[in-house]
C-alpha cells in the first residue's frame, strides 16, 4: 500500500472517507459490467487489454483476445468496420456510437461501441491506445429522429425562450427527465467553496422532494470535479454491480493503468457505490454543466426502482441539452449583468457630475437624490470627506461612522469587501457590531464611503448532517469511516453574515472611488502629491498577462511634474481580445487628469460591457460633450485578438499605431477623424495585422512632436526607434525631445 507519484492511492490502498479526496478514480482497473471493454494497440490493432467479462458478453475466452488481432474478439467484419471508422475521423470521440453486428455463440447480437483514444498514451504523435467500450442493446430505442432530435429540438426551443435562471432550471430538469427516463432528475448548483444546493428537481410525485436541500463539497472531493471537467456524462446503470477487472492492470504499451477519463463504462468510488446505496438509488447519472471550462454545476439523476440504462443516443441527447443549458445560463447571466452594469452607470454619471460641482459639498453630493444607495442596494452607507459625515438609511451616528473612516484608513487597503466582517475585521467589527457587511472605498486625503449591511440570519437545510460521519464496521476488526446514512432533511443556522456583495456591485463602487479621487484633488489639493496619488490610482496597477502577448507600457509627465493629460489603459474583454488605449487631454494639472480619469473610467466600462472600440470611442465623445464641454482629448484604441494578431484600431485626432514586422515598421493608415469634443465625428476604423516576433506600438503627440520638424519627420523617427528596441521606456528616452514640455505615453504590444 501506499501512495503513487501523482499523490493519489496506491490501486491497493483501502478507500474511505479519510483518504477518498486521493483515490485514483480515473485509473481504476475496473469497468461497470454492463459493457466490455477493448484497448488496442493503435499501429497493429493488436488488443493489449480487456474487461474480465469479455466471455460473459462475447462468448470468447480472455486468454484468446489479450494479445490477439481486434477481429479474434468481434469478428472480422465488426473489427473492419470500426477500425475503419476511427481512420476516417480525427477524434472517435466526436463520431460515437457505432451500432455492429457480432456473432456471439452462434447468434447475431446487436452492440454500440464507443470509441475514444486514451488520454496521455501517445508515444510519437499519435495516440498509442485505442479504447473501444461495447454496450449490447438492451431492447431500447436507438437514436433516431422522433426519440431523439424531437425532444431536443423541442427543448431547445423552450430554453431559448426563458427569461430567467429558474426558468432554464425546470426546463432542463424536465426534457432531461423525460429523454433518458430516470425517476428524478435535479439541477445541482456549486457556491464558490463547491457546496452544492438542488434549485430544480422533476421526479415521481411518490418520491419525497430534494429542491432546495444543500450537500457539502466533500461529497464530491476535488478529482472527481475534475473529471466531470473533462468528461461531461457519467452513467452507473446499476448501483449493485460487481465490477469486471481490466485485464492486465498496467498497459503493456507505457506501463500504466488504463486511463479511463473518457470511458462510458469506467467503475466508479466503492465510496460513491455507498453513497448512492444509502440513498436507495439503483441507477444514476450525473451531466456536467460548466461555466469557463469550469464546473458550476451537475444534472445529477437518480433511478430508485432498480437497474436504469438509458441508451447511448439518449445520454448522448441529455448531455447536449446539458451543454446547451451551459451557454444559455452564461448568456442569460451576461444580460442580466449587462442590464444591471446600465442601470448603474447611469446612476454613476449623475453622481460624477454632480461631485464636479465645487459649490456642493461631496458628503451632499454623494448622499443626494440619486445617492449612494441607488448606486449599491445596502440598508445603510456614509460619507466621510472634508471635515464632514453625512449618513443615508440605517446608518451609526456621525462619531462611530469617523471612527469606522479612521480605522478603515489604517487598514492599508482601497477597497473592503466582505459579507462577514467579526470574522475577517473583528476591530471594525466592535466599532458597529450590528453590521455584519461592509463595501468601503478609501479615498486619498482621508475621504471614506461605506456601505452597510446587518447580520441575515441563514436557515441552511442540508440533505442530512454534512458533519456526521458514521463508523461503519467492515469484516474482521478493521474500523472505517463511511458516508452517511441518513439523509433528511436537517437545517443549520449561520448567524454573522450578511447578503453577500454581488461582483457588480463592487465593479462600480471600485470606479466611483477614482471618480471621488478626482473630485477631491480638484477641490484644491493641487500640490505635486496628490496629483501624483491621482495619477497613480487612474493608471493601471498592473498589465494583463495574456497567453503569447506581452503588454509594456510608460507614462513620463511634463517637465513640472504634475498630473497631465496623458493616459493608457489595458485589459482582457470577455470574449479573450486584448484592448490597449491611449488618451491624451489638453492641458496639464488636476483639470486634465480628471477629465482623464473619467474618459478612461467611461472608455473601460463601455468595452467590457460589450461595446465595440468604435461605438465606444463615439458614446466617450457624447459623455464629452455632455458633462465636460470645455474640454478636448484625443485618443487611439485598439483592440487585438490574440489569436489570429489581427488588431482593429479606432483614432480621433491622435497619431495611428506603427505596426513592427520582421521585415521592419511601418506606420498604420491614419484616419483623419477630430478630437473628442469637437468638429463632426464620421466614425471610420481600420485592421493591421501583427506577426509573431512583431509588435503594435501606441503612443501620445508628446512622444514625437518636437518644434523644429515636421510630424512626417517624427513618426519616422519613432518607426526606425521600434525597429532598434521594444521597450517602452528605451523608446521613450530614445524618442522624446529632452526638452519637452508636454507628456509621453508608450505602450508597446509584443506578439511572442
Amino acid at each position: 500500500m501506499g501512495v503513487t507519484e501523482q499523490g493519489f492511492l496506491a490501486p491497493d490502498e483501502t478507500v474511505d472517507l479519510d483518504n477518498c479526496a486521493r483515490e485514483p478514480i480515473h485509473i481504476p482497473g475496473r469497468i461497470q459490467p454492463r459493457g466490455v471493454l477493448l484497448a488496442l494497440r493503435t499501429d497493429d490493432a493488436v488488443v493489449t487489454q480487456c474487461s474480465a467479462n469479455v466471455a460473459d458478453l462475447l462468448g470468447v475466452e480472455l486468454d484468446a483476445v489479450l494479445g490477439a488481432p481486434f477481429a479474434a474478439a468481434v469478428g472480422d467484419q465488426a473489427a473492419d468496420r470500426l477500425l475503419g471508422h476511427v481512420a476516417s475521423v480525427d477524434d472517435p470521440r466526436l463520431r460515437n456510437p457505432i451500432e455492429i453486428e457480432i456473432e456471439v455463440r452462434g447468434a447475431s447480437r446487436s452492440f454500440e461501441a464507443v470509441l475514444h483514444h486514451a488520454p496521455g498514451s501517445a508515444t510519437t504523435d499519435r495516440p498509442a491506445v485505442l479504447v473501444v467500450e461495447l454496450e449490447p442493446f438492451s431492447g431500447h430505442v436507438s437514436l433516431t429522429y422522433t426519440s431523439t432530435f424531437e425532444p431536443v429540438r423541442d427543448a431547445l426551443t423552450e430554453l431559448d425562450r426563458a427569461s430567467s435562471l429558474q426558468e432554464l432550471y425546470d426546463i432542463a430538469v424536465r426534457r432531461v427527465r423525460e429523454l433518458t427516463g430516470f425517476d428524478r432528475v435535479m439541477l445541482y448548483r456549486f457556491d464558490a467553496s463547491y457546496n452544492g444546493e438542488v434549485v430544480a428537481e422533476a421526479r415521481r410525485e411518490d418520491l419525497n422532494p430534494f429542491l432546495g436541500l444543500h450537500y457539502p463539497a466533500s461529497d464530491i472531493p476535488p478529482q472527481a470535479r475534475a473529471l466531470y471537467e473533462k468528461n461531461w456524462i457519467r452513467l452507473i446503470s446499476d448501483v449493485g454491480y460487481r465490477p469486471a477487472d481490466v485485464v492486465p492492470v498496467a498497459d503493456p504499451v507505457n506501463g500504466q493503468p488504463l486511463d479511463l477519463t473518457y470511458g462510458t463504462l469506467r467503475s466508479v468510488s466503492p465510496i460513491h457505490v455507498e453513497y448512492l446505496q444509502n440513498m436507495g438509488v439503483g441507477a444514476s447519472m450525473s451531466i456536467s454543466l460548466l461555466r469557463d471550462g469550469r464546473l458550476w454545476g451537475l444534472l445529477a439523476c437518480h433511478h430508485y426502482s432498480g437497474p436504469h440504462t438509458p441508451s447511448y443516443g439518449a445520454r448522448a441527447a441529455a448531455e447536449f441539452l446539458g451543454s446547451t443549458l451551459s451557454a444559455r445560463l452564461v448568456t442569460q447571466a451576461e444580460d442580466d449583468r449587462a442590464s444591471a452594469a446600465r442601470r448603474s452607470a447611469g446612476v454613476l454619471a449623475r453622481l460624477v457630475a454632480v461631485t464636479r460641482d465645487d459649490d456642493v459639498p461631496l458628503t451632499d453630493a454623494l448622499t443626494g437624490s440619486p445617492g449612494l444607495l441607488d448606486l449599491v442596494a445596502a440598508d445603510g452607507a456614509f460619507v466621510a470627506a472634508e471635515g464632514r459625515v453625512n449618513r443615508v438609511g440605517t446608518a451609526p451616528d456621525e462619531e462611530t461612522c469617523l471612527r469606522l473612516a479612521r480605522a478603515l484608513g489604517e487598514l492599508d487597503t482601497e477597497v473592503l469587501v466582505t459579507d462577514r466582517l467579526a470574522e475577517r475585521e473583528p476591530e471594525l467589527a466592535e466599532i458597529v457590531p450590528d453590521v455584519a457587511g461592509i463595501l468601503a472605498l478609501v479615498v486619498p486625503g482621508g475621504a471614506a464611503v461605506v456601505w452597510l449591511r446587518p447580520e441575515v440570519v441563514q436557515s441552511v437545510d442540508w440533505g442530512g448532517d454534512p458533519r456526521n460521519k458514521a463508523i461503519a464496521r467492515r469484516e474482521g476488526d478493521t474500523v472505517r469511516l463511511s458516508p452517511r446514512k441518513s439523509f433528511d432533511r436537517w437545517r443549520e443556522v449561520v448567524r454573522g453574515t450578511s447578503e453577500p456583495w454581488a461582483e457588480e456591485q463592487v465593479d462600480v463602487a471600485t470606479s466611483l472611488r477614482s471618480y471621488l479621487a478626482e473630485g477631491l484633488l480638484l477641490r484644491g489639493r493641487r500640490d505635486i502629491r496628490a496629483a501624483a496619488m491621482l495619477q497613480r490610482s487612474l493608471l493601471p496597477t498592473e498589465l494583463p498577462t495574456v497567453p503569447g502577448w506581452t503588454v509594456d507600457a510608460v507614462y513620463e509627465p511634463s517637465g513640472g511634474g504634475l498630473a497631465g493629460g496623458d493616459w493608457y489603459d489595458a485589459l482582457v474583454l470577455d470574449d479573450g481580445r486584448l484592448a490597449v488605449v491611449v488618451g491624451d487631454v489638453t492641458g496639464h494639472g488636476l483639470s486634465a487628469a480628471a477629465t482623464m480619469g473619467q474618459m478612461r473610467n467611461a472608455l473601460r466600462a463601455l468595452l467590457l460591457t460589450g461595446s465595440g472600440p468604435e461605438l465606444a470611442v463615439e458614446q466617450v465623445d457624447q459623455l464629452l460633450r455632455s458633462t465636460m464641454p470645455e474640454q478636448v482629448a484625443t485618443l487611439v484604441v485598439a483592440v487585438a485578438d490574440p489569436t489570429t494578431g489581427e488588431a482593429e484600431y479606432v483614432t480621433a485626432g491622435h497619431p495611428p499605431p506603427v505596426v513592427v514586422g520582421p521585415d521592419g515598421a511601418v506606420v498604420a493608415e491614419t484616419l483623419g477623424t477630430p478630437p473628442l469634443g469637437v468638429g463632426r465625428r464620421e466614425s471610420r476604423t481600420a485592421t493591421v495585422q501583427v506577426p509573431h516576433g512583431g509588435a503594435l506600438v501606441l503612443f501620445s503627440d508628446g512622444l514625437v512632436e518636437r518644434r523644429d520638424e515636421s510630424i512626417v519627420d517624427s513618426l519616422e523617427r519613432l518607426r526606425s526607434a521600434t525597429e532598434q528596441t521594444l521597450g517602452a521606456a528605451t523608446l521613450v528616452a530614445l524618442v522624446r525631445d529632452p526638452g519637452s514640455d508636454d507628456d509621453a505615453t508608450a505602450v508597446v504590444v509584443r506578439r511572442d
